[in-house]
């Protein structure tokens, strides 16, 4: 998940987007490209390029998320503050732990902060929002379960593939598919942000795909009478 997410901010600039949306979209530019590295080298250092920006973004997806019903232009610096706080303390933490479980119980709590807010807006709010809500949610969900049951059971299902056909073992790659699976979770739930947003501040927002393909969020004002 590199190249969509830079669409997306292009689009939210041309747009003249409140920066917040250009820095979620940017910030999954990054998760994605430290993902790369690490899987290219499997070294430590690229191992915390790949885990530390996944936090560093979902701070970014909740300040998004509890800021949609603001003034346009505002900024929260209280909210701001927490999350900076957040990302510093558990930076420092996993720096000197070096436990990954702490990593994932962090991200799980961030993770578990979007859910409750979506199902708030989908629910009270935008209720005609839930097909893209709730398909962000549980593409993004299942992802994040699949993520766990490979870290919980990786050597059970190592020693299943041995055995397993070439087929079926592909669809076992249960740490392939927390990638797929969650950056275009992540990437839907920015539109779902961007378009709960645009619909607060009264534009017309609308949902089209690039090159025939790839979901971005263009709005027009909405015009003066």
């Amino acid at each position: 998940m590199i190249i969509p997410p830079i669409f997306g901010a292009i689009q939210s600039i041309r747009d003249r987007l409140e920066k917040r949306y250009i820095a979620a979209y940017l910030a999954l530019t990054v998760v994605g490209m430290g993902s790369w590295c690490f899987h290219m080298t499997l070294k430590y250092e690229m191992q915390l390029l790949d885990e530390l920006p996944m936090i560093y973004s979902c701070c970014i997806f909740v300040y998004c998320m509890f800021e949609c019903f603001k003034t346009k232009n505002s900024i929260n610096y209280h909210l701001i503050f927490t999350l900076v706080l957040f990302s510093l303390i558990v930076t420092t933490i996993y720096l000197k732990v070096k436990e990954p479980i702490f990593h994932q119980v962090m991200y799980g709590m961030l993770v578990f902060t979007l859910v409750l807010r979506s199902i708030y807006i989908v629910t009270w709010v935008y209720p005609w929002l839930r097909g893209l809500g709730y398909t962000s949610l549980t593409i993004f969900l299942l992802g994040f379960l699949l993520w766990n049951v490979d870290n919980i059971f990786c050597d059970s299902l190592r020693n299943f593939r041995k055995r397993a056909p070439p087929i079926l073992g592909v669809t076992t790659q249960f740490h392939a598919w927390w990638h797929i699976l969650t950056g275009l979770g992540s990437y839907l739930h920015i539109l779902f942000s961007l378009y709960t947003r645009t619909l607060y501040l009264r534009y017309r927002p609308k949902v089209k795909f690039l090159f025939g393909m790839w979901p971005v969020v263009m709005f027009e004002p909405q015009r003066k009478h």
